[in-house]
């Protein structure tokens, strides 16, 4: 592909020669001949540095957002956010084939997305899925390392949605990923938003620019489907011009769509959700922030114009997903839950959730993200310590950190708090306390990792899988 053909839509500030590109990057490593550069400046590394060197190397241009003198260089004001629009030209512009239904919020977005797109195939549409624990095409699974990928993985994907003939690709959309550029100028069909809570601050430093990150995604959307629950879902959304703004709600009536009559289960909610007409709505997921989730899917299907009756059928056939209110098989008198909880407000919700159908005791084994925000390890210590009957604080991803230290910041938490715990600073041992001092009925939440097969150590990254760890422990019970 030309130069040109991939620049095209770019401010560039000066002349460039129009040579054939044979791939764009903005990783010195894969550089090679013909390549184009994109030189970004990141936390710890500035392309910038090593533009001359990759012009060397044979790149075919080098992005540039200060003048450096260099032959080959293509200036713009915004390296950054220019990346994507030139991944977007290079792959040919997929996003513009596809129906884009976008999600952001703190918690509840890996549910949400895949009941949305279970919906849709439902009314028999082809439909591509990009989020935390994988990729979608249709059926097809491919492996996920980012929530939102970077700009070049993201257009690949699109361009193979397309191929695959997809109609609408269903995808989270992370903080990270808005305040980076990743998805710039990509127009959203739909752009929906489910809760903001702490989250994320190592990486925003501010509250202000976590909200603002978020707030991204509603500049360039159509339509706007927001949480009139949550105190910033209108907030979010203020100031800004849609074809269609539509909320939803449980706890007010103010609202396009509000869920009525609540009744929690054991193998799920059911609720009513009231709007232009009345429905019952069964979502096999259990869990308060179920009726969350589902009720977020079923606005965002009916806010795309899918038939009540489609929709509602379509959310009782839906599935759980990995990591997310996961139940072990365990053949035991007990029931052993894995869920992706990390956030003080997640945490909440899922032990509260179970609380409300447990029949025993609600042991929570958790702990916390290493090199991450340290203002959550006490709160999450308080809330495990104030909503379960019995906590196991554990490691969670201690990455560089030494474990103890994080334990000691969540223990903090704890102090004056009556529930017992015990400190078993190994996950693999912890888990294995949780399970051979189970009593009959009792939920044991195995909280943080959710969807993850390893474990970030100061010595590595190892795998860990908690479902092998859990079939492990029994085997040796029997």
């Amino acid at each position: 592909m030309k130069l040109s053909q991939i620049l095209k839509g770019i401010d560039v500030k000066n002349s460039f020669e129009d040579r054939e590109v044979i791939d764009v990057t903005q990783d010195s490593r894969l550089v090679k001949e013909g390549s184009l550069f994109v030189c970004v400046k990141g936390a710890a590394f500035d392309g910038h540095s090593v533009a001359k060197e990759m012009m060397e190397k044979g790149a075919a241009g080098v992005v540039v957002e200060r003048d450096l003198g260099i032959d080959g260089q293509i200036l713009v004001d915004n390296s950054r956010e220019v990346y994507s629009p030139i991944c977007a030209n290079f792959f040919s512009n997929p996003a513009d084939k596809l129906k884009i239904i976008g999600l952001t919020g703190t918690n509840g977005k890996t549910t949400t997305t895949f009941l949305i797109k279970q919906i849709l195939e439902n009314c028999g549409k082809r439909v591509g899925l990009i989020g935390t624990v994988q990729n979608m095409i249709c059926d097809e699974v491919y492996p996920a390392k980012y929530t939102t990928p970077d700009p070049y993985e993201l257009q690949k994907l699109f361009a193979m949605m397309v191929d695959a003939g997809c109609e609408y690709c269903v995808m989270e959309v992370s903080s990270q990923a808005l305040a980076q550029g990743r998805v710039s100028g990509i127009r959203f069909t739909l752009g929906a938003f489910t809760n903001l809570t702490q989250d994320h601050l190592d990486y925003h430093k501010t509250w202000e620019n976590y909200f603002n990150a978020k707030r991204r995604l509603f500049e360039s959307c159509d339509i706007a489907v927001t949480n009139a629950d949550d105190e910033h879902g209108l907030k979010i959304v203020e100031g800004l011009k849609f074809d269609k703004l539509v909320t939803y709600a449980v706890n007010t009536n103010d609202a396009d769509y509000v869920a009525k009559n609540v009744q929690f289960k054991s193998n799920g909610v059911e609720y009513e959700i009231v709007g232009d007409t009345i429905g019952r709505c069964n979502c096999p997921i259990p869990g308060r922030f179920s009726v969350y989730n589902s009720l977020c899917a079923c606005t965002c299907a009916l806010a795309l114009g899918i038939d009540f009756d489609t929709v509602l059928e379509s959310i009782s056939k839906s599935k759980g997903v990995k990591g997310r209110i996961e139940v072990v098989p365990t053949e035991r008198d007990f029931t052993i839950i894995i869920d992706y909880a990390h956030s003080p407000d997640g945490l909440e919700n899922i032990i509260a959730s179970l609380k409300e159908i447990a029949k025993g005791r609600v042991v929570t084994l958790f702990g916390c993200g290493g090199d991450r925000d340290k203002t959550k390890r006490p709160k999450m210590g308080k809330i495990a310590a104030e909503l379960s009957d019995f906590c196991i604080v554990t490691s969670d991803n201690p990455r560089s950190e030494n474990p103890s230290e994080i334990i000691k910041d969540i223990l903090v938490g704890m102090e004056g708090i009556n529930t017992p715990y015990v400190v078993v600073e190994n996950r693999r041992e912890a888990i294995a306390y949780a399970i051979k001092n189970a009593k009959k009925d009792d939920i044991i939440l195995l909280a943080g990792k959710g969807h993850e097969t390893y474990q970030i150590l100061p010595t590595g990254t190892i795998h860990f899988d908690e479902r092998e760890v859990v079939a492990e422990v029994l085997a040796t019970l029997d």
